[in-house]
């Protein structure tokens, strides 16, 4: 390709509009274009990058077993309906009516179609297993789009769904896509980590995401330095605290005033007391029932935790009005004390052990010190509800844990019968008897991947694109087009490489050569030849993208070169 005759646009100053690395440099390189909130045209250069992630996830999802198809973007409520999750989805889908009147959803994940799909044509277990595909666009109406590619509403994903009849089946499935996924990753070249993850929205029983490591991460991941345990901080394990049979205190039950004091801080500060003396109270409205969760006040409550243990489709936490009306008290002066009897309360496993500790006194500028369990408040259930911290031991051989920024790009989840009961989705067993069908799906987020790519892998001057998803692996840049000699030598060496099989670049403008270099630099290409004066003496300058180091070589022995480090 001749970059006279191609369309990348580069920028030289930074978007304003453009928060972290990827979205910056996938602006200023031409890969990408804001249409309207969330909604972004792929330039070609963009484009090339996504298709390259594109041929990689063909080829190992191929040889893991899956089959590719293509569904619709547009699906009717019916089958949402069907599902249960027409009401329960939430704002992010996206709900359109056609001109009959009927109601029709943008996909944002395609569960429900590929179940009607299958259920249509799968009758016995002879049918079965089965794995399908496919590569499309979806849609989820985020409350507020950001970081580019990371958070659109419109992206490009792969998903694909398996079928089986026993959960062994299932079990086999899920490890080779588990295998294919690590496959697709290390192929990309990212340095990645899988950790088991909550299966939110989607259902079923469990998951793993693929985390792509950045300090940009949206996600917290705890990683064991000692042991192969990682896990996204909303599902990792908290070792319960010592339950040992709970003994009181000795220190007298009193309410002290404590006048305008409410954030954790205030109320330490004021009542000289350690934020692990402190019991958090947080009140949450869970199915539409009232819910206190405590927490040590040095502790983080965990909410996709509570949301488990309680079994809800819908929790959120009570706003400061509805906080006054259950306690009696304004925010930050709820306690365990003295809360209605509606009001189920659950606690964390860190809260077990304390002893004449402080909380809320369901109270305006009131708290309770000298708290007890048992002797001044019944004891509530205890449970994991709360973030792991680097100070708790890894759940799985005692060893120390790590906190690291992920870029999720990729999950994949054991749904189980949740789809196939819902939908009717049966086949005959061996017997003849109906049974559900069971289920698996996996996603790869495409274009997320490639601003994973770009997060992990860039310096100041721009991307440094690993060379499995550089749109080119080599760019051929011509120092003076207006001589012919030079440009002539260049266009021997641009097409000898396309003979080679290698995807190249020419830059062919008329530019001056800081402007040439400082595109090329940007745009990441992992190799850079340059012709220039020293053609006449039949020698050019090569510059490796990754550390910009800069040889001159003879011209013949370019394709040795090359092959080499594309090796």
């Amino acid at each position: 390709m001749r970059y006279s005759r191609f369309f990348i646009p580069t920028l030289k100053e930074v978007p304003a509009e453009a928060e972290i690395i990827s979205h910056k440099l996938m602006l200023r390189a031409g890969m990408i274009r804001k249409l309207a909130s969330g909604l972004y045209t792929y330039l070609p250069y963009g484009l090339m990058a996504i298709r390259k992630v594109e041929a990689i996830i063909r080829e190992e999802m191929n040889r893991a077993g899956a089959v590719e198809l293509l569904m619709p973007f547009v699906q009717p409520a019916e089958l949402w309906k069907e599902s249960g999750r027409w009401d329960h989805y939430g704002k992010e889908l996206l709900r359109i009516k056609d001109r009959h009147g009927r109601d029709f959803c943008l996909g944002p994940t395609h569960e429900e179609v590929i179940t009607d799909l299958v259920r249509k044509h799968i009758r016995s277990y002879r049918d079965l297993p089965i794995n399908l595909y496919q590569i499309q666009t979806k849609f989820r109406d985020e409350i507020r789009p950001r970081f580019g590619l990371m958070r659109a509403r419109e992206f490009i994903m792969k998903d694909a769904y398996s079928f089986s009849a026993t959960p062994e089946s299932l079990d086999e499935i899920y490890d080779a896509m588990y295998r294919a996924y690590c496959n697709i990753f290390e192929r990309c070249g990212l340095d990645f980590r899988s950790v088991e993850a909550d299966t939110g929205s989607i259902g079923g029983h469990a998951s793993h995401e693929f985390m792509v490591l950045a300090e940009t991460g949206e996600d917290d991941i705890a990683c064991c330095t000692a042991c192969s345990y990682a896990a996204n901080t909303e599902l990792a394990e908290v070792v319960a605290s010592d339950e040992r049979e709970i003994n009181p205190g000795t220190e007298e039950l009193k309410k002290v005033s404590t006048p305008g004091k409410k954030t954790v801080d205030e109320v330490t500060a004021f009542l000289n007391k350690k934020a692990d003396e402190l019991v958090k109270t947080l009140i949450f409205w869970a199915d539409k029932r009232p819910v206190a969760a405590l927490v040590r006040g040095d502790h983080e409550l965990n909410e996709v935790k509570l949301r488990n243990v309680l079994g809800v489709q819908e929790l959120e936490m009570a706003d400061s009005e509805t906080v006054e009306k259950i306690t009696g008290a304004p925010v930050g002066f709820a306690g365990p004390k003295g809360l209605p009897g509606e009001v189920k309360v659950l606690a964390d496993h860190g809260v077990r052990n304390l002893k004449d500790f402080v909380a809320g006194a369901n109270e305006k500028d009131a708290h309770f010190v000298g708290l007890n369990w048992i002797r001044d408040i019944d004891l509530p259930e205890f449970h994991d509800l709360r973030v792991i911290t680097e100070k708790d031991p890894c759940p799985r051989c005692g060893g120390k844990i790590e906190i690291k920024r992920g870029i999720e790009v990729g999950h994949i989840f054991k749904l189980g019968t949740k789809y196939s009961e819902a939908m009717g989705a049966t086949f005959l067993d061996a017997n003849g008897k109906e049974r559900p069908i069971i289920m698996g799906c996996y996603g790869i987020g495409v274009g997320r991947t490639v601003a994973a790519a770009i997060e992990q892998n860039h310096d100041e001057k721009g991307i440094i694109f690993p060379k499995p998803l550089s749109p080119f692996e080599v760019i051929v840049s011509v120092i003076n087009v207006k001589d012919k000699e030079m440009l002539n030598e260049a266009e021997g060496i641009y097409e000898n490489l396309l003979k080679m099989g290698i995807s190249c670049l020419l830059d062919d403008r008329d530019e001056r050569p800081g402007v040439k270099f400082k595109d090329s630099e940007l745009i990441g290409i992992p190799i850079r030849i340059t012709v220039g004066k020293k053609i006449k003496e039949g020698k050019v300058e090569l510059t490796t993208r990754r550390d910009l180091k800069t040889e001159t070589i003879s011209k013949e022995a370019i394709p040795e070169k090359i092959s080499s480090l594309l090796k």
